[in-house]
């Protein structure tokens, strides 16, 4: 709530109350035969008219006492001790109308002498302006709450965005470096493979920056990178690897962070093809059930540690799922019979 809402739902809040005030005068002197109807609406509608306008000159110098609003003591006591000023100038304006009033009638307004009228009215002023300032309190302070909780989330983004910025600066040399040792690995064997593979990191460098400048991205988007980080890494183990992709249709327009699927590929073929003497097979499939975006990659041909380490790139991946989706994101490793499965689960939503 804003200051000017806050501000505008009081002011109704204290229109309500002076008209429910109004209402039950006039409800309680309709059968009293010496009472005129006109009378309890001037008394309820002169008290109105003053005590507005103390009202709204205390909204005008609230704001420098808003800085005791975390000691409520000291903002009651910069409020209250106002009352000897507000009680005698609150009777006097009142009373003023009322006889005025009256006398434009040609009637006489008679009330209780001076003094126990000082005294009944400071008590009423008393308990009628702790109630007010009761409220004017809770209003200030949700609405202080509401700033302060407002400036606590910029300030949360800002630094998800930060470390989001400093997890893709960690992973994109990560992933280049690593690249260029394959291709490095084929320069002396083979230079029509690693002429062939530099265009591929070329092509796939160049999608990488088109989707990196971006925190997130279409899973259609992010596989498109895998696809070409995949042919890279097929020609570096060729006839050693096979790649099965079973994506539904209906998982492509998901939003997934840029750049989140390759670190976890990456982890199949080091873990996976580098170091079984067997073919090995590397499924990735992608669905979605209940709301909930399912991704896995599965490698045949390793065994997960008793107590597995997660090196940089996965990581990395979790980091991130963690800033961006917190819990309700997550990435396991889990053996699945003679292979490794990777199991990411994202809140489904659209890019």
């Amino acid at each position: 709530m804003s200051p000017v809402t806050s501000t505008r739902a009081l002011y109704a809040l204290w229109g309500l109350f002076w008209l429910l005030m109004i209402v039950v005068a006039l409800a309680d002197e309709r059968n009293n035969h010496y009472i005129q109807w006109w009378e309890p609406l001037v008394w309820e509608v002169s008290s109105c008219i003053v005590a507005t306008c103390w009202l709204a000159l205390q909204r005008r110098v609230s704001k420098r006492w808003d800085e005791y609003l975390d000691y409520p003591a000291r903002w009651f006591g910069k409020h209250l001790v106002w009352l000897p000023l507000i009680i005698p100038s609150f009777v006097a304006a009142v009373y003023a109308i009322r006889h005025a009033v009256y006398a434009m009638t040609g009637e006489v307004y008679e009330h209780k002498p001076w003094g126990f009228l000082l005294f009944y009215e400071s008590i009423k002023l008393l308990l009628f302006t702790s109630l007010w300032l009761c409220i004017i309190f809770g209003f200030a302070s949700f609405t202080l709450w509401r700033q302060e909780r407002e400036r606590l989330l910029a300030l949360q983004k800002h630094l998800a965005e930060s470390q989001l910025a400093q997890l893709k600066a960690q992973l994109q040399p990560h992933f280049l470096f690593n690249t260029l040792n394959t291709i490095s690995s084929l320069m002396q064997v083979d230079v029509e493979r690693a002429d062939r593979l530099l265009t591929r990191l070329a092509d796939l460098l160049r999608s990488s920056l088109q989707v990196g400048a971006r925190h997130m991205t279409t899973l259609r988007e992010e596989l498109k990178l895998l696809e070409l980080y995949a042919q890279i890494m097929e020609e570096r183990f060729a006839g050693r690897v096979a790649l099965i992709w079973n994506i539904a249709d209906d998982a492509l327009p998901a939003a997934v962070p840029a750049m989140l699927l390759q670190p976890v590929l990456e982890n199949a073929f080091k873990h996976g093809v580098e170091r079984s003497r067997e073919p090995v097979t590397i499924r990735i499939d992608a669905n979605c059930r209940d709301e909930v975006l399912h991704l896995t990659i599965r490698n045949s041909g390793a065994v997960l540690a008793a107590a597995p380490e997660m090196g940089i790139g996965l990581r990395n991946c979790r980091e991130r799922l963690e800033v961006i989706y917190g819990q309700r994101a997550n990435l396991e490793l889990v053996q699945d019979g003679d292979g490794v499965t990777a199991h990411l689960t994202i809140p489904y939503t659209h890019e």
